[in-house]
Parts: C-alpha cells; structure tokens; sequence
C-alpha cells in the first residue's frame, strides 16, 4: 500500500513510522524546514519530502495518482480540506482521511469535501469518556464503520444474566455478536452451545445504540 501523509508532525511521523514498520511504502510531506531534517534522521530521505501538499505538480512528482490512500494531518483544518478535496476529486484517491483540529469545523468533513474518514480527536474523546461512564466494564477497542459498530471486551460479572448460560439462550440485540471470548488466557470460538463463565473476557462487535443492551447483558443484574 502507498500512502501519502501531509504534515510531519507528531501524528503524521507517528502514522507514518506504523507505516513503514509494517512493510508499507510512504511519502511525508512538510512545509517546516525546521521538521525537514529531524523526518530525515527519523526516517530516509526518500520517504521526506520538503514542500506543499496542496500543490498539484509536487503532488504528480510523488505519484498520487497511484497512491492508495492519502492522510492530511497537519495542524491546520483548512489545509487538510484543501489536500481531501485536491486528492479525490483532482486526483481519484481511493481514500481520503483528514485530520478535524477545531470541532467545530466538523460538520466541513464530508464526503462531499472529498474525506472518508475525519479524525476529529476531541469528539472522540468525549465520546470514549461518555462509554466509559455508562458502559460500566466495557472496553472499546476498535471503532467500526465510522462508528456505528465497535469492537468491545467485557468480563462476565458472577452475577449477570448471561453467566452459566449456553449463548444460543442469551437474547443478544439483534445486531451485535460475539468474535471470540478469552478464559484463562486461552481463544476459545463461541458457539451455540459454549456456556459462559464468570470472568469470561467476551470479545464483541455490537451497533452503537446497542452497547448499553449488551452491558447490561454481561455485568451485574440489577
């Protein structure tokens, strides 16, 4: 996979060191001359490239019109809307994602304005906190489908509902299931007729409305 990360700042030399540590190809691009050489030291200087990521003709010379996906992650929303919109309508990139600075130019993160997936750290924040004050044990691990699904993990609790039953007779929401389910520190795949036991770690991928359904499932009976 190529991807195209403009800004070299901590979360686009973060993003782009996962990057390449897993194999994939990357480009960095930065206006900063001051970040130009420590990307350099961090990185090879292939990988760095001094410049715009709003200009058009450095963007050819980096070959975006066969990159996979593009990131704009500088600190500047209107420059990250700049690059989404050049990137996928200027140049069809598959995938756009951008990242929101200020939440309240959020709602500027459409699809329409060329970005896939807006990170908007703040918003999520607030929503993780939000879960973990309602959702009792429950983790979440991974955000699904811009966040209509989640990956979550809880702990059977000795006093749930769920607790000494076969999942077949566990009314589960409708749409929510479990991936797998860790007892004492072995995978076990669920079935139909696996019986859950206390402190059973249930790994599952359930619709946001959906999350409190599934807490109240596993942990304590009220």
């Amino acid at each position: 996979m190529y991807t195209i990360i403009v800004g070299g700042g901590q979360v686009g030399s973060y993003l782009a060191s996962l990057l390449l540590t897993e194999g994939h190809q990357v480009k960095v691009i930065e206006t900063r001359r001051e970040l130009i050489s420590r990307l350099q030291e961090r990185f090879s200087a292939e990988v760095v490239v001094m410049g715009s990521g709003s200009d058009p003709n450095l963007l050819e010379t980096i070959g975006i019109r066969r990159a996979n996906v593009v990131a704009a992650v500088t600190g500047a929303d209107e420059t990250n809307l700049v690059v989404a919109n050049l990137a996928r309508f200027g140049f069809n990139v598959p995938r756009i994602i951008a990242r929101v600075n200020n939440p309240l130019n959020a709602w500027l993160f459409t699809p329409e304005m060329g970005v896939d997936v807006a990170l908007n750290q703040a918003d999520l924040l607030a929503h993780l906190i939000a879960e973990e004050m309602s959702l009792g044990d429950m983790m979440t691990l991974l955000k699904l489908r811009k966040g209509q699904f989640s990956l979550v993990e809880e702990k059977v609790h000795p006093r749930s509902s769920a607790n000494g039953k076969a999942i077949r007779d566990i009314k589960l929401p409708p749409q929510c299931v479990f991936a797998a389910i860790i007892r004492k520190g072995e995978l076990i795949i669920p079935r139909g007729d696996t019986i859950l036991q206390p402190v059973d770690e249930v790994l599952a991928v359930v619709h946001a409305a959906e999350l409190p359904k599934l807490a109240a499932i596993l942990g304590p009976a009220t």
